[in-house]
């Protein structure tokens, strides 16, 4: 890999990742995790050796690949590269890093672009869950400049609007609404992303701390990691220990004008947004009746559209759920709008493999 690897960096949504075809990377999975560890930095705190941010949120890459799947034209999966670890983590989608899923195959000829705008079927490796992603592709070319605007991205950018089928995995992983882990009613939904939902009070927080405050509670991390230990295990994930799903999700009433307000665990750090796909998941577990969080929200009458606040604003969602064969409330339509944007298109260079101490040989 001395002469680079080619790669498009590229905002999605509220976070920043490195997208590759896959062909230009290893297609042995350790090869490749070893690759991206030393394309992004890591382990380093500061990633200060490569395109990471020091944060999970950009710390984040897409690798797209034509799809030999009939209903879907790319394959995507997504990988969590973890900042201070040498780890690369698979068990996860990223709703946020999706949204520049289809402008990329579009920009790498993977998929033909329309006269006005394209749809891109995708099928999202990480969990075999899809997602048609439309966005504006005047005269033949992705658009990215437009007046589509999310919270805790500056500015506007094109639309990107992602539609999500219901997934093949039930809405309701435990098969109850509710459940309780060490003391606290919990409902555990996976609306495309394996989500936990509290109430923060039940924690001891009112919800509406800032994102470091809550990081630097140690008794308060402690429980939650206790807590998705258990979770995971009920919602048939075996040990989440060195997995970063199931998300928590503290909920508190609106004060915003929104459905609910959010603080979100990724899983050990909070995030300073909310993920689409943990949105989703919120999303739905808001309509299910009995659900904890359910008699906080303010969801209105008018439609499916649910506002979710979180700490730099809010996200809105598309989310109708219908009953399933088992009676369980099922998921029917959930979509988002988003918005991506293309930063640089070029060559990466990752860090030398690091020889070993000990003298020359």
């Amino acid at each position: 890999m001395t002469d680079g690897v080619p790669c498009l960096l590229m905002r999605g949504g509220t976070s920043k990742g490195a997208y590759f075809l896959a062909a230009d990377l290893p297609a042995e999975p350790a090869a490749r995790d070893d690759l991206l560890l030393r394309i992004m930095g890591s382990p380093d705190e500061r990633q200060i050796d490569g395109l990471g941010g020091a944060h999970p949120l950009t710390s984040k890459v897409a690798v797209i690949s034509p799809s030999a799947d009939p209903e879907a034209d790319v394959d995507y999966l997504f990988l969590q590269v973890a900042v201070d670890r040498p780890e690369v983590s698979d068990r996860q989608n990223c709703g946020n890093i999706l949204a520049g899923v289809g402008s990329f195959a579009v920009e790498r000829g993977l998929v033909p672009a329309g006269e006005e705008e394209t749809s891109v079927r995708i099928r999202m490796v990480n969990s075999g869950d899809r997602a048609t992603a439309t966005f504006p592709t005047p005269g033949g070319r992705v658009a990215y400049a437009g007046d589509a605007e999310i919270a805790g991205v500056p500015g506007t950018a094109a639309p990107v609007v992602i539609e999500f089928p219901p997934g093949a995995g039930p809405l309701l992983p435990t098969g109850r609404v509710r459940d309780e882990i060490d003391g606290v009613q919990v409902t555990c939904v996976d609306n495309g992303m394996p989500t936990v939902l509290l109430e923060a009070t039940a924690l001891k927080v009112t919800g509406y701390e800032p994102p470091e405050d809550l990081e630097a509670d140690t008794a308060l991390t402690e429980r939650l990691r206790a807590i998705r230990l258990a979770a995971g295990r009920l919602m048939g994930l075996g040990d989440v220990s060195d997995t970063t799903v199931p998300k928590l999700t503290l909920l508190a009433p609106p004060r915003a004008g929104g459905a609910i307000t959010t603080r979100t665990f990724i899983p050990v750090r909070c995030h300073t947004s909310i993920g689409v796909l943990g949105a989703a998941g919120v999303a739905a577990g808001l309509r299910i009746e009995g659900a904890v969080g359910a008699d906080l929200a303010v969801l209105g009458t008018g439609g499916d559209r649910v506002r979710i606040e979180h700490p730099t604003g809010f996200l809105d969602i598309d989310s109708s759920l219908t009953t399933g064969p088992d009676g369980l409330p099922a998921a029917r339509r959930t979509a988002v709008v988003r918005t991506a944007r293309k930063i640089f298109d070029g060559t990466v260079f990752p860090r030398a493999v690091a020889r070993p101490r000990g003298g020359h040989r």
